[in-house]
């Protein structure tokens, strides 16, 4: 289930009853919601996106990241970007709560890594809707984040560097 705060959300997801609130307050149902060693991986119907059939997401608490991949309505389509966003995440054993910190990373396919939502993140931090921990911590993960990526040249050597090769 997803709260929506000032200006970023808190995600809670119900892994019993396999569900998600989003950040408008809608419910919505999970096609994939199942614990993994690496974290939470969840898929849901993207119905108003026509060019893309679901959103793969995955929380990744040891890496303090959420990950966000379309996967596209047709075959021969391109996926579009994968697209990491700095989360604090907590878990017990029925939900999952990641809170958005508003700033992250877009990484196309065959393309160089870009930071994104930097404007709403600093309006964020000057206004005091994202305490100066919280903005300290997101810098440091996208950071170092884009730091590791870069170094393995994919997002899915890197994933595989961090022990995370399932296919999404």
């Amino acid at each position: 289930m997803i709260a929506a705060t000032s200006t970023r959300s808190i995600e809670i997801v119900d892994i019993i009853g396999s569900q998600c609130r989003q950040p408008s307050g809608a419910v919505s149902r999970l096609d994939l919601c199942r614990v993994q060693s690496w974290g939470l991986a969840m898929e849901r119907p993207s119905p108003e996106a026509p060019e893309q059939e679901t959103e793969v997401i995955w929380l990744l608490p040891d890496l303090g990241l959420r990950l966000l991949r379309h996967r596209p309505r047709r075959r021969h389509s391109r996926p579009g970007p994968t697209v990491f966003t700095a989360a604090r995440i907590e878990s017990d054993a029925h939900s999952w709560t990641a809170t958005d910190l508003l700033l992250g990373l877009e990484i196309g396919d065959d393309g160089p890594a870009r930071i994104a939502r930097a404007e709403q993140f600093a309006a964020a931090v000057e206004s005091g809707a994202l305490l100066q921990r919280e903005a300290d911590f997101a810098l440091q993960t996208i950071h170092r984040t884009l730091g590791e990526i870069t170094a393995h040249r994919d997002v899915r050597q890197w994933l595989a560097h961090r022990g995370i090769f399932d296919p999404w």
